[in-house]
């Protein structure tokens, strides 16, 4: 359900404005120093591939996100101590069935963060997030044009990571519908017969799954393997999260036409044990959305997602191994296009 973004904060309600001069200069040349761009067919915002941030160690580089260790010279003064902190920008970079395509999704990392950002703001009273509320534009490398990372990165404390992902289902799809034809079951939850693809099951259920290594893919396992590898306490203190959040998520968007129809959280504790969200929260990477006006049952429903590139690539007969191929003009605007919508319908923020 794709890999953790890290936000900033909102820009003025209802707007999500583009970058300045420089960013478009920094496009025609394809190359600066702050990062890999490439041409868009919206050429008031270049596509970010790959950050670069002279004097930030880089920790990890990701399908979406690069992950930065942020020294204690570069935080602002008065910033508390006795924590660690990072620095993680979510590029435009796309990745579909664990390969990165070499196409971006023009703004796809702004538009991530700012409805993940939404979402860390609705439900701080549920669980508290990685956020720290350090302005990004103030641990940037001399040199950096702010206006290339403040809406897609994050200062976000370093926290150790709950070794699973949390899903929450509140319908019958995805690797969720294959389960249960196979075994009427999903992560050894026992179903009733006869359910139909895309039915709503009576109430949500937590199907955690593994983290697969780099070009491996998640498996689902059962709460009793959530234990093995977490301990029970924080085995049902993470799916007591994830179910409350989703229940508060889908309660929200249902009010805005809108059916979650199963999510993915991450979680990760600091060095008192303390829980908190750290992943992309409620995204369409991390989630399945759909439309309610268009849901049916018996069928797979449009979603808000990147379908528009995975229904392309099937139809390609594309091995899924690297590398990826090209995407059409057409399924990266219409990909892009998606994005804002659930943007705009979930959090009121139009960047068109």
């Amino acid at each position: 359900m794709g890999d953790p973004v890290y936000l900033h904060a909102p820009p003025r309600p209802g707007t999500l404005p583009g970058p300045v001069a420089p960013a478009r200069a920094a496009q025609r040349r394809g190359r600066c120093r702050q990062g890999k761009f490439a041409l868009s067919s919206t050429p008031q915002r270049p596509s970010l591939l790959q950050s670069d941030l002279p004097g930030l160690p880089l920790r990890h580089r990701g399908k979406v996100r690069d992950v930065f260790d942020l020294p204690a010279d570069r935080l602002p003064p008065g910033t508390a101590t006795g924590s660690d902190y990072l620095l993680i920008v979510a590029t435009d970079r796309l990745s579909a069935f664990d390969v990165v395509l070499p196409d971006p999704i023009p703004g796809k990392g702004e538009m991530l963060c700012q409805i993940s950002n939404f979402w860390f703001g609705k439900t701080g009273h549920i669980v508290a997030n990685h956020l720290t509320g350090i302005d990004v534009a103030a641990v940037l490398p001399a040199g950096v044009d702010p206006a290339l990372y403040v809406r897609r990165s994050v200062v976000a404390r370093r926290l150790r990571p709950v070794p699973i992902e949390c899903i929450a289902r509140g319908y019958v799809i995805g690797s969720g519908w294959k389960d249960y034809q196979r075994t009427g079951r999903i992560s050894g939850i026992a179903l009733p017969d006869g359910l139909r693809q895309a039915e709503q099951l009576d109430e949500p259920i937590f199907t955690p799954s593994t983290k697969a290594a780099a070009g491996e893919h998640d498996e689902n396992i059962d709460f009793d393997t959530a234990v093995r590898l977490c301990g029970a306490e924080l085995a049902e203190s993470v799916r007591d999260a994830t179910l409350r959040l989703y229940r508060y998520a889908a309660e929200y968007a249902a009010q805005r036409g809108i059916l979650l129809a199963d999510t993915k959280f991450e979680f990760g504790t600091d060095a008192d044990g303390r829980l908190y969200v750290m992943d992309e929260m409620l995204t369409p990477d991390s989630s399945r959305y759909w439309p309610a006006d268009e849901y049916q049952v018996g069928t797979s429903p449009p979603s808000y997602d990147k379908q528009f590139v995975r229904d392309y690539l099937e139809e390609l007969g594309w091995d899924k191994t690297p590398p990826g191929p090209k995407l059409p003009a057409d399924v990266i605007e219409r990909t892009r296009a998606k994005y804002a919508e659930a943007l705009q319908r979930l959090a009121g923020i139009s960047v068109d």
